[in-house]
């Protein structure tokens, strides 16, 4: 919580385990929104983007790891099996995020890292396949957008024929 320390100061008052580093000198009225709250500290935000990081990829990364034929990731399709059939990522595992346990990624060897995707934003199949693959003990990232975001990338699937149908729709996942 921000409150005023005096002399139009901000001082963080209880922030969680950013207490110790957030702080802003407000002498005018912010210039947006965007700064009505003060950015975090540089140490803040390196910590939390490099923890996103740690567990999140993209579109384009897939797409170049996948042409590449990398042998340490494994990109797998959680969604259900007639949303896999209507269009995948070329290369991806069908593994529907109900059936992920240590026994179901014993046929990779350690220290793969899994990649999960679902259908996109409004859906959280890969959220949950990934913490199930974590909780198996390996390690994981999530592909940001899921299959409508490698679809906005421009990139093609495969399975899918000249129209690729609903591949995101309420059956997806």
């Amino acid at each position: 919580m921000l409150a005023s320390g005096g002399n139009g100061r901000l001082v963080v008052i209880d922030a969680g385990r950013h207490s110790a580093l957030m702080s802003a000198t407000a002498t005018t009225a912010p210039s947006s929104r965007i700064t009505t709250i003060p950015a975090a500290a540089p140490a803040v935000a390196i910590a939390h983007l490099a923890a996103l990081l740690a567990v999140e990829t993209d579109c384009s990364d897939v797409h170049d790891a996948l042409a590449r034929g990398v042998s340490d990731v494994v990109v797998l399709d959680v969604r259900g099996p007639e949303a896999f059939a209507a269009g995948h990522l070329p290369g991806a595992v069908h593994l529907p995020y109900k059936s992920i346990d240590a026994d179901a990624l014993a046929a990779w060897p350690e220290g793969t890292t899994f990649v999960t995707y679902c259908a996109g934003p409004h859906c959280n199949a890969a959220d949950q396949a990934g913490l199930r693959v974590a909780q198996a003990g390996r390690p994981v990232k999530k592909m940001l957008g899921g299959i409508s975001g490698w679809l906005d990338e421009g990139f093609a699937l495969e399975g899918a024929g000249e129209a690729p149908g609903d591949v995101t729709g309420a059956v997806a996942c």
